[in-house]
This record gives C-alpha cells, sequence and structure tokens, in this order.
C-alpha cells in the first residue's frame, strides 16, 4: 500500500526506482516507432516503467509504461481513495440529514475531505524554464505505428472550462503535431472539451486551451475518469491524491492557471470554424482509425521544469495500459453507480474490448421489466450512452468473469423478448463498424430469472454448411465457426443460421479464424464484440414481429468477420521489428523478454 503522497512524476519516478519498477535504458532510441515497440514487448511481458534517458532529436527524456502492472497501479493511487468513496456512498446512503452523532461517526470522512481542492502558489515548478515561440518539435512526441500520420502526445491532458464559467474539464485527447506551433485535438462526441469548444464556437469565440503533461499520477487518472459533466476532474485528481492540488497563475495568460507540478504546460487556444485533417493513427482498439477532420490547437508559449521528463504511453490491441487504468477506475467509482443510476447494483465495461464496445451489469428486477428500464439507465448515462453491447442479468454472477457470465445469460434469455436492438443511434467515434462514422447501432440483451431457460451443450459433432470449414465450443452454448470471408460469402451468417445442422445451439459466433479467436478469453472478447454491428450482423434461425419487437429463433449468429470497410488490424512494420530485434537483448533484462 502507498503511503507518500505523490505530488508529481518526479515523486513517483523516485518511487518506482525505490521499489526496482523502473528500468533507466541508456542507449540512444528512435521516438519514431523504436520506443514504442521497446515498450509494446515490455508490457507484454508485464515489465517494468521504462526511462529513455537518451532520446534522439531531444534533450527530454521518456517514459513510459508507468501503470503497466498491477503493483505500479498500487503504487500510484493505492487503497485510500476507494476507502474514501465508499465512505461517502454509506454516509450519503445511511446518514441524510446527517445528526451530530453520524458527523462524529464520519470524522475520518471530514478530515480527509477538508483536504482535497485546490491550493494557490506564487511560483509553479513547471514555469522554470519557457519556450516563446514554441518549439514544439523539441519534445520527443512518440509515432507509435508505421501507419500513424505522424507525431502524437500520448498522455496528453487537456484543460479547458465552459465559455459561460460552468466548470472545467480535463480530458484524455489525442494531439497529433503538425507544426512547432499547432496541433490537432481530436475531441471525440460525448466529450466535455467538446462540449465547451462546441459552445465557444457558437459564438464565434476561441476556446483557450492548457495541454499539461505529467503531474501527479492522480492526474493522469482523473484525465480519462467518465465523470458526469458537471463532476470536476481536478477535484476527483485531489481526492485521489489525498492533498490538495497546486495551482499557480501564468503571467503570459491570464485564461487559465497552471497545475504547478506538471512537467510541461503548453498554452493557447482553438479558433473557430477551422479543421484540419487528422490522423490515421492506431487506436485502443487495437485498429488504425482513419483521417477525419479536426480543430486546430494554436500554441502561444510553452513552459516546462529543469530536467522535464516527458511521459507517453502507446496504445493498441488490448491489453495495454488503459486498460489496467480503466479496471482501476471502475473499482474506484463503482459505488458510486447506485447513486447515480438506480437500480443498477453493479456495472463493468471490457478493457478487452475497448471499453465502449461491451459493458455488462447487474440490476434489479423486482417488478417485471424493472430489469429493462434500469438498463436504459445505463444506455442513457453520459460516455455510457456509447456502449455498443450491453448485457444485465438480475443474478448473483461475477461480471468480471465472462467464463462463467456469458453461460449464465445464455442458460435464461428469452430471445423472442430479451434482445433489443436500437438502430439510427451514435456510436464511439473510434467504431468502424456501422454505416459511417459515430452513426450505427447498438444491442440490450437480458439473461433474467434464478431458473434456467435451458441446459447449454457443450460438445459439437455435427456437420457445417459449405464455406465453414471448422468449429470449436469455447464456453458452453457458444460454438465459434471459422467461415470463408465477408468479401467472399457476404451471406454466410444468414446461411448459418438458418442452417440445420447447428441443432440445439442457441449462439453461434461466425468468425475468419477458429484458434486466432479462441486462443485465449482476451482474444475471444476482443474478436467477438470489435467487429460487428448489431443491427446489421445478428441473424436466427427465424424471427417474428409482434408488437414491434422482432422476437428470435435461435440460434442466433453474431457475424464478427471482418468486414471490408473495417481499418486494419494493427501490425508490427517489418523495419521496426528487426530493428528492436537487433537491439533488444542489448537494453533489456532476459527476465522482460518474451
Amino acid at each position: 500500500m502507498q503511503k507518500q503522497k505523490l505530488h508529481d512524476l518526479q515523486d513517483f519516478l523516485k518511487l518506482l526506482q525505490k521499489e526496482n519498477q523502473l528500468l533507466v535504458i541508456e542507449q540512444e532510441v528512435d521516438p519514431r516507432l523504436e520506443i514504442a515497440e521497446i515498450h509494446r514487448r515490455v508490457i507484454a511481458a508485464g515489465g517494468p516503467a521504462l526511462l529513455f534517458t537518451r532520446v534522439k532529436g531531444s534533450q527530454f527524456p521518456v517514459v513510459t509504461n508507468l501503470f503497466g502492472t498491477a503493483e505500479r497501479i498500487e503504487l500510484a493511487f493505492g487503497g485510500k481513495p476507494q476507502q474514501f468513496v465508499k465512505d461517502v456512498v454509506r454516509l450519503v446512503e445511511t446518514s441524510m440529514p446527517p445528526t451530530l452523532s453520524t458527523l462524529w461517526e464520519s470524522r475520518r470522512l471530514i478530515t480527509d475531505a477538508i483536504k482535497i481542492g485546490m491550493k494557490e502558489i506564487s511560483v509553479a515548478p513547471v514555469m522554470e524554464c519557457v519556450q516563446q515561440p514554441p518549439m514544439l518539435s523539441t519534445l520527443p512526441l512518440l509515432t507509435s505505428w508505421h501507419s500513424d500520420a505522424g507525431p502524437f502526445v500520448t498522455l496528453p491532458l487537456v484543460y479547458t472550462e465552459h465559455p459561460d464559467g460552468r466548470g472545467h474539464n480535463l480530458g484524455m485527447y489525442r494531439i497529433q503535431r503538425f507544426s512547432d506551433s499547432e496541433t490537432g485535438i481530436h475531441w471525440q462526441i460525448h466529450k466535455g472539451g467538446g462540449y465547451h469548444y462546441h459552445e465557444a464556437e457558437k459564438r464565434g469565440e476561441a476556446l483557450p486551451l492548457s495541454l499539461f503533461l505529467g503531474g501527479p499520477p492522480a492526474l493522469m487518472l482523473a484525465a480519462i475518469a467518465p465523470l458526469p459533466e458537471d463532476l470536476p476532474e481536478l477535484l476527483l485528481a485531489s481526492m485521489v491524491m489525498g492533498d490538495k492540488l497546486e495551482m499557480a497563475t501564468d503571467p503570459r495568460d491570464a485564461c487559465h492557471r497552471l497545475i504547478a507540478r506538471t512537467e510541461f504546460a503548453i498554452k493557447g487556444k482553438v479558433p473557430p470554424f477551422l479543421r484540419h485533417p487528422e490522423g490515421p493513427f492506431g487506436d485502443h482498439y487495437g485498429y488504425n482509425s482513419l483521417q477525419h477532420d479536426y480543430p486546430v490547437f494554436q500554441i502561444s508559449h510553452i513552459y516546462h521544469r529543469k530536467g522535464a521528463v516527458y511521459p507517453a504511453t502507446v496504445v493498441g490491441r488490448p491489453k495495454q495500459e488503459d486498460f489496467l487504468l480503466g479496471d482501476y477506475l471502475q473499482e474506484l467509482l463503482s459505488p458510486l453507480f447506485p447513486l447515480v443510476m438506480k437500480g443498477v447494483k453493479e456495472l463493468k465495461t471490457s478493457g478487452e474490448a475497448g471499453f465502449h464496445c461491451l459493458a455488462v451489469a447487474r440490476v434489479e428486477n423486482r417488478y417485471p421489466r424493472e430489469a429493462f428500464a434500469n438498463s436504459l439507465r445505463i444506455l442513457g448515462e453520459g460516455q455510457l450512452s456509447l456502449s455498443k453491447f450491453l448485457i444485465t442479468t438480475d443474478g448473483d454472477t461475477d461480471l468480471s468473469n465472462f467464463a462463467t457470465f456469458w453461460p449464465h445469460i445464455l442458460e435464461r434469455v428469452d430471445w423472442k423478448r430479451d434482445l433489443f436492438i436500437f438502430d439510427n443511434t451514435s456510436m464511439d467515434t473510434l467504431d468502424y463498424t456501422g454505416p459511417s462514422v459515430n452513426k450505427g447501432s447498438k444491442a440490450l440483451l437480458m439473461g433474467l430469472g434464478r431458473e434456467k431457460r435451458r441446459e447449454l451443450p457443450q460438445e459439437f459433432h455435427g456437420e457445417l454448411p459449405s464455406g465453414c470449414s471448422q468449429a470449436k465450443v469455447f464456453l458452453p452454448g457458444t460454438l465459434v465457426v471459422q467461415g470463408a470471408s465477408w468479401k467472399e460469402r457476404p451471406d454466410l451468417a444468414r446461411e448459418l443460421a438458418e442452417y440445420s445442422g447447428l441443432g440445439n445451439w442457441p449462439f453461434v459466433l461466425l468468425v475468419d479464424n477458429v484458434r486466432e479467436a479462441t486462443c485465449s478469453m482476451q482474444e475471444f472478447l476482443w474478436t467477438f464484440f470489435t467487429r460487428f454491428e448489431p443491427a446489421a450482423d445478428i441473424y436466427a434461425k427465424a424471427s417474428a414481429v409482434s408488437r414491434f419487437h422482432i422476437g428470435l429463433e435461435p440460434p442466433v449468429v453474431i457475424d464478427s468477420r471482418l468486414k471490408p470497410w473495417y481499418t486494419d488490424v494493427l501490425e508490427v512494420d517489418p523495419e521496426t521489428k528487426a530493428l528492436v530485434d537487433s537491439r533488444y537483448t542489448e537494453m533489456i533484462p532476459s527476465q522482460w523478454r518474451l
């Protein structure tokens, strides 16, 4: 358990070094592709954080893989923030309105709460050096994949304020460097910074923006937290840190205060109505998101500490650092779900599938179809509204164990009434399974009740139809079938659903490669949920419309083959692989080599 407070990145690096969780690499490395590939190999092996002291083309060291293991997550955040949230929820649930006795019982909570907030200091460490005019090319921005459009900031802390003074937003929106003084700003839909820009643009005004790098680990966690729009991320950062967050006035820009103990502070504005092509970029779904037009961040000046260290991460096919951070955030914030969404007992989104592609929940079902109403609460809540596939149950089953959760659902689902498809909805910007960017469909599947509706088959001895080459039972009731490519046989999923040889199988997943899709639960979830769109890729033996609801007769088949309009799966290019192969043993100790 972490005892000391971590006020900045320097504190965290000292702690990692003390705990033998930091590997210092002194050989010169290239921020273009090489650092990212070293990082990917080390994180796959469960290795340490990486501090690259000699980075080609830059005076600044680079640190990556800060949060790449559960042990480092524990060092960064510990268990105290989770206990604080649980105590707050317990106080709200049991002690409202408060009395003298309940306040006394909660005195430890009140003492901790007094430490939360902002604290003004006169001179910020981040202001020790300044670049004006800015020279963004002096910073060692990483290019992670050979298909990326260029260098990107991959751990950006993007701070904006509502033009009407209605709060702030700290988010992690990717930043592509265009020049020394301009970048893209990838504001996706349903993102707080994008809302602020929308309001400023309606007025024809530029939106001030501060891009911070580094700071306490709590600040990086707060930036990715899916908080409701009116909850301040800086307050969450202070709560996780267990101390007040130090702020300072910027003498060159009165619009925003500086977060004092960050490594870099990049200041500027985003003008209205100006767009520039941004991307492509290898994203956290494991695919190559395409080029689209986004607003432009125009930089006025850059601050940095003396001896500043540039923090970075690498996004790509799960599991990466965002997986561990996302899991910790869900554990931290999960006690709040029943307060924010009445009737939702437990909720988890799947990092294995990029978070937005799959959410699972336990909900109340005390009267007929209450579970449906509670499921809709989830699909209407903030960023959760971008969930593509939501599975809910009222059963007492472990949401984090899909190997038991999914059979529990299949045993209980009534295919005639418990699957709902919602077409013409918004989708996550990085999900290309729909008909166009940000547009598509979502599904809700419920498996309710204590009693099973069916026993699930666990062996398959039948024959497959033409176009299908092999089948494997991966989970009870789930048959994974390898078929010809979608380009060759676009109707194969429909034909498979109507094929009589499947017998009593309730669910079939059609994939391009059975071996790859079933080699692990991680690969199964990634293949399953990132490669289909509900309104386009769900089939059944038969269907019927009753009272405007489509009921299905199993087997239900989901087509998770790659479609021609999907973007490319991320792969390391041969040149980068060969380069790192040739140098890896001299940089990385044997225990961290796969």
